[in-house]
């Protein structure tokens, strides 16, 4: 079964900015029940249909499919509910791991989040200065939560 373990931290500054470029996202949310959540996502021209479990301590299944690009702007437009996430994610390499931020657009505008998978939830890392507060398991930072209860609202 396709786990996914991963950390997330708000972040702090603009020195990452420099490190890696983005790219833009639009995902939105099918179903978001019991903490398993179906998601349609577009990076850039590609469709992705997105299958998450319930997260336990750091980790939730993850069952990820790559689909139509054309299917993906019709499930998004037909199927999902506003507001739908919009952000750019700069992928940026520390120590061998990927960090993930995204920079949230919209009714999100004003968050960024730092996000990295790991192997297993002991693993030790080393944290980037430009990390601040730790928000993992934080439910209002989950995507699926922040297309229900936007940033712009709290």
């Amino acid at each position: 079964m396709p786990k996914e373990i991963e950390r997330k931290f708000l972040v702090k500054g603009d020195s990452w900015r420099e490190l890696g470029s983005s790219q833009f996202y639009h995902q939105g949310y099918i179903l978001t029940e019991n903490q398993s959540t179906v998601r349609v996502r577009i990076i850039g021209e590609k469709g992705y249909l997105t299958l998450k479990g319930k997260t336990e301590g750091m980790t939730r299944s993850e069952y990820e499919y790559e689909i139509p690009v054309e299917e993906a702007r019709e499930i998004l437009q037909q199927l999902c509910d506003a507001p739908q996430i919009q952000k750019n994610r700069y992928k940026i390499y520390v120590d061998n791991l990927l960090w993930e931020v995204d920079e949230f657009l919209g009714d999100n505008a004003g968050l960024i989040i730092a996000e990295v998978e790991l192997k297993d939830e002991q693993q030790v890392i080393n944290l980037p200065q430009w990390l601040g507060e730790e928000v993992t398991g934080d439910e209002r930072y989950y995507n699926s939560n922040l297309s229900k209860f936007p940033y712009k609202n709290w």
